[in-house]
């Protein structure tokens, strides 16, 4: 499967009507973008939805929704699980510069469905995964009521009962508190 050619629009290749797009990314497409960026904090997915692009002048309206499952690890015992994720988004592409400049502004609410595209193809790869990126939860949780690991031997305590002892701290500030005035 080669996501990356079917996922480049030629602006010439949008009716007036508006074009539909299929998006169907499976592992393949996410085992690229693993190549790509070793550092994704998600494994496994498979992702679909429809977006749809509409020209407006020189601006191109993409509205989309995409859902799928993502295979995360829990923030708190580190065991991979699977996590539904949906996202509906509207972003306008406006004809941009060559080179985007360094300099940092603070973006206005209004920005941030604001993007640019230059040249004749718009690229849905890279809104794709920008969309995927903020459906990623901020804390993946396998469950609300996970336990975590033991801070001091690493225990899973949703499957395992640790033997540390429930007194003790491992803090840098515990020999804080023997100390009195």
């Amino acid at each position: 499967m080669t996501a990356k050619k079917t996922l480049q629009i030629n602006l010439k290749a949008i009716p007036e009507t508006g074009l539909a797009v299929s998006i169907d990314l499976g592992p393949e497409w996410f085992d690229r973008w693993h190549e790509e960026d070793p550092g994704l904090e998600f494994a496994d997915a498979r992702i679909t939805g429809e977006v749809h692009l509409s020209q407006h002048g020189q601006d191109i309206l993409v509205r989309g929704s995409i859902e799928g499952q993502l295979q995360l690890a829990c923030s708190r015992c580190l065991e991979p699980f699977a996590a539904p994720a949906a996202i509906e988004f509207d972003l306008l592409l406006v004809p941009g510069p060559v080179h985007a400049t360094a300099a940092k502004e603070e973006l206005s609410p209004d920005d941030l469905d604001l993007d640019y595209y230059t040249g004749e193809i718009v690229d849905l790869e890279n809104i794709l995964r920008e969309q995927i990126i903020l459906m990623l939860p901020l804390k993946p949780l396998c469950d609300e009521g996970c336990k975590g690991l033991c801070p001091h031997c690493g225990a899973n305590l949703n499957s395992e009962t640790c033997t540390c002892p429930a007194d003790a701290v491992d803090s840098p500030f515990a020999q804080l508190a023997k100390l009195k005035n």
